[in-house]
């Protein structure tokens, strides 16, 4: 994708302003990250106050790591709003399928927000499309492939989704993309997840279209990575070490360095 270089660079050069309803366990992390990419974050949780910020955002993050219903009702009110002013949103769906009241939240919030794209591990993607999963607190234990995953559900919500493990994939279940950069100490640090999706709502506030976008920013954070785990001795020091990537890599590493696949879905296939 030649247009992945001019996105990363116009995240830099607009600075967009990211609203982040998010779990308390990542609000540090996904701020710093958003600093790194280029973008401003803004975390309002108020229910007296979300759908004022998603009027003076950029783009919209719902995070439903560590929800309450007081929560769930602001991020309604902020997505409609969004939806309203024409905002891009992302829906992190953290462990959705660990407990019913977890899942009834992500079903309402689906149902009452137009959402941009879902961005979760196959395990909760898999279970947000009615596919088997097992959960295992907010962590996905799945054996599924991910292609298969990502387009079937894509497909069955209506929505494009991203879904992210030792590949990921961006899919709107007729095209579908493949990127094969990150490494394996992202799971060792809480919230790269979590990040990754804010950094995804960053990328749809540029000139790319929504596959597009989301697979600059995928591409992006895995080379980042990779870039990062050159530079540590663990999960310490990577999570320095990728922040500071975030902020440094330049667009043109990113082009000679990505690994990416597409493909369409054949008829045959759908």
């Amino acid at each position: 994708m030649s247009e992945i270089p001019t996105l990363i660079n116009q995240v830099r050069n607009k600075q967009p302003l990211i609203h982040n309803i998010t779990n308390q366990v990542v609000v540090n992390f996904t701020a710093n990250g958003l600093y790194a990419v280029g973008a401003a974050p803004v975390m309002a949780n108020a229910i007296e106050e979300a759908a004022d910020m998603a009027n003076n955002a950029d783009a919209l993050v719902l995070n439903i790591g560590t929800l309450t219903t007081v929560q769930v009702d602001a991020m309604i009110m902020a997505g409609k709003a969004a939806n309203k002013k024409g905002i891009p949103v992302v829906l992190d769906p953290v462990g959705v399928g660990a407990t019913p009241f977890r899942t009834d939240a992500a079903e309402k919030i689906i149902n009452s927000v137009k959402l941009s794209v879902i961005r979760g591990n196959a395990g909760e993607i898999g279970h947000l499309a009615g596919l088997k999963s097992d959960m295992r607190g907010v962590d996905a234990v799945s054996q599924a492939n991910n292609q298969e995953v990502a387009i079937e559900a894509s497909k069955r919500l209506g929505i494009p989704v991203i879904v992210t493990g030792v590949d990921d994939v961006i899919t709107d279940g007729q095209e579908v993309f493949v990127v094969h950069n990150g490494h394996s100490l992202l799971t060792k640090v809480t919230g790269a997840g979590c990040l990754l999706s804010s950094v995804v709502a960053a990328f749809l506030t540029t000139d790319g279209g929504l596959l597009e976008a989301s697979t600059a920013a995928v591409s992006f954070y895995g080379v980042a990575a990779e870039v990062a785990a050159e530079h540590t001795s663990g999960p310490g020091t990577f999570q320095t070490a990728f922040l500071d990537a975030l902020y440094q890599l330049n667009s043109d590493v990113v082009k000679d360095t990505i690994k990416l696949e597409t493909y369409t879905v054949t008829a045959k296939e759908a």
